[in-house]
């Protein structure tokens, strides 16, 4: 079956490096907001799985298309033999400094490449980039023309207008923003170019449909295995007779902490490999993470559960609920909510960062100290007793999966998690979701509480995944 190729032309600086990146699923092509970055044509194959579905040429920027146009004119006497002075243009000038980007934009059209034309619908339509549409057309090659919004879409009628007097098939494709079904209806378009594209980009959208519902399969595991580990995860120090307890709980604590962030970025990292971001972290605009977040208290209803919320969750775990102000709250959790309630219920009472993290460890966790028969004492430290800190880890790792799943490989912004993680969730979720919670940190029939959760967080990496 032949493999499906497209060369992405259009003039400099129109987007074409950023669609042959969210179609290529690759965020290795290279992106510049400078004109004419791309100088050489350079072939992106989309894989799953190490097969290759179908290819995409990014090419430099045509510049000179009057002048091609008129050297066409010239040298062709009817209709029938236009692909064929297209190809006598390209043998005649390849080594011809002047047509570099041209020879390079038609090489792999010759060859047998489908034409994907990219222009500006946040510019202007004219009249001048009618030369570079018609020795598209003169090739004779299966195309079709995308309008890439790079601004806004101020001249989008203008340009599906004049588009639509040379290709047959024009779309509005925003490559930084596109939707993974936007872009499977795209490739599904492609199939009905040219009859021998039509199988293998079938079966191309059928497979990345199956590898999407993979993903999110994969992410969700990933997440449940965070958040099972989090909540039955504890350290220990055993502490020789006669010396102080007081460091050790304080360095217990910290090495607490400093686990569950190395694992919380582990996790994050497994998910953005799955979504093919394997330059997110040191793309030129990198991903800005304070993992010390994780423990900034202040933030904690932003990511977890609301004042509300938290005590509808502490009902359904089992906590006697009263009371709606910090202190209150705490008590008619049983504790459960390990002083967050107080923490962050008045405007007074926020403390952020590494020191309200230090200063309510004994909140966030359990400090234990059991003698050991040779003398000494055990120290451990956990697992955390509060509510909320489940949900905390879940709402974190749902914004980080549902920010890299919907992101673009054309998007090279710094991904935003700061935003607030759980409002999605229905009462009857988060009900449900703390009586889990409690089970697993109760050892309540360990296996099938992990699997109803990893059901519940796979619906909600999910969501986006076609049938």
């Amino acid at each position: 079956m032949t493999i499906p190729t497209f060369a992405v032309v259009g003039r400099p600086n129109k987007g074409k490096s950023s669609i042959v990146a969210t179609l290529a699923r690759d965020d290795a092509v290279y992106i510049d907001a400078r004109a004419g970055s791309t100088r050489e044509a350079q072939s992106y194959p989309m894989q799953v799985d190490g097969e290759t579905l179908y290819e995409l040429v990014d090419t430099p920027g045509l510049q000179r298309a009057r002048s091609v146009l008129d050297w066409l004119v010239a040298h062709c006497s009817d209709a029938a033999a236009r692909p064929e002075t297209v190809k006598a243009f390209l043998a005649q000038h390849e080594g011809d400094s002047r047509y570099h980007d041209e020879c390079q934009a038609l090489r792999p059209i010759v060859a047998g490449a489908g034409i994907i034309y990219v222009v500006d619908g946040s510019c202007p339509y004219g009249a001048d980039y009618e030369a570079e549409m018609e020795i598209l057309r003169w090739s004779g090659r299966p195309s079709l023309a995308l309008i890439n919004p790079i601004e806004g879409e101020s001249f989008v009628a203008e340009w599906t207008a004049g588009l639509g007097q040379f290709f047959r098939t024009v779309r509005v494709f925003d490559a930084h923003r596109a939707e993974v079904t936007k872009q499977l209806e795209l490739l599904e378009l492609f199939g009905h170019l040219d009859p021998d594209w039509r199988a293998p980009l079938e079966r191309a959208v059928s497979i990345l449909r199956q590898d999407r519902q993979l993903q999110a399969e994969g992410a969700s595991s990933y997440i449940t295995d965070l958040i099972v580990e989090a909540i039955n995860y504890s350290v220990e120090q055993a502490v020789p007779e006669g010396l102080p307890l007081e460091p050790v709980q304080k360095l217990l604590f910290e090495r607490y902490k400093a686990h569950l962030v190395k694992r919380e970025r582990r996790c994050r990292q497994r998910v953005e490999e799955l979504y093919h971001h394997s330059n997110l972290t040191r793309s030129e605009g990198s991903l800005v993470v304070d993992e010390s977040d994780l423990f900034n208290i202040e933030k904690w209803y932003l990511w977890g559960l609301g004042k509300n919320a938290l005590l509808a969750a502490a009902a359904s775990a089992g906590a006697v609920v009263g009371g709606t102000t910090g202190m209150a709250l705490d008590v008619a959790s049983g504790g459960l909510l390990g002083g967050l309630g107080t923490l962050v219920a008045g405007a007074g009472g926020a403390v952020s960062g590494a020191l309200g993290a230090r200063k309510y460890a004994d909140k966030i966790g359990q400090v234990k100290v059991k003698g050991i028969p040779t003398g000494g004492n055990m120290l451990s430290y956990g697992p955390s007793r509060s509510i909320n800190f489940p949900f905390v880890l879940l709402g974190r790792a749902l914004l980080h999966q549902r920010l890299v799943s919907s992101r673009t490989h054309a998007d090279r912004a710094v991904l935003d998690l700061t935003q607030p993680a759980l409002e999605r969730l229905t009462d009857k979720e988060r009900k449900r979701l703390a009586k889990l919670f409690d089970d697993i940190r109760n050892d309540r029939k360990p296996g099938e509480r992990r699997a109803e959760l990893a059901r519940m967080i796979l619906g909600w990496c999910g969501d986006d995944v076609g049938a």
